[in-house]
């Protein structure tokens, strides 16, 4: 099973399972797959982080408890281990880069939602006066921006952030 993280055009993300990624994209094109929050059957798979087995739990389990501290500290007695950080300095530091990008964008751009690819198209033919703007495209829509000469960029989404 595959459990995927979703969002709609709508931008809810959600999570569903699936048997095999041909599944969900059989599904996908068929309309099956809906968001639990809009209904939209418009899902496309998020970015997403691999889940990766870990190979040291074995080695863990069976090294011998640590003898208890002097001081009488119950968490180290107990063998519990010291705190990790589930994310590092750079990541931080790219997470706020990230925020400042998605606020520059907001401050300075018209945002055109779903017409996106339509008002792009028109700037590029000169049907539309010339400015920054931003919303969503489909990858059909991108792929077709790309093939017209369409200069854009996708704005990646922040982790946690319903944007």
């Amino acid at each position: 099973m595959i459990r995927y993280t979703l969002i709609c055009d709508n931008t809810h993300d959600f999570e569903s399972w699936f048997s095999t990624s041909a599944s969900f994209e059989e599904q996908a094109a068929r309309g099956l797959v809906s968001c639990p929050v809009c209904g939209s059957v418009k899902v496309e798979r998020a970015i997403m982080a691999p889940n990766v087995a870990r190979t040291d739990r074995e080695r863990r389990i069976a090294a011998p408890a640590a003898p208890p501290a002097a001081s009488g500290d119950t968490a180290v007695a107990a063998g519990a281990s010291a705190p990790v950080a589930l994310i590092g300095e750079k990541e931080i530091a790219f997470r706020e880069m990230l925020s400042a990008l998605h606020k520059h964008v907001t401050e300075n751009a018209e945002h055109v939602g779903p017409r996106f690819a339509e008002e792009a198209l028109k700037i590029h033919h000169g049907e539309s006066d010339g400015r920054a703007i931003y919303g969503e495209a489909t990858q059909e829509d991108a792929r077709m921006l790309h093939e017209e000469g369409v200069e854009f960029m996708p704005l990646p989404r922040l982790p946690g952030a319903r944007n």
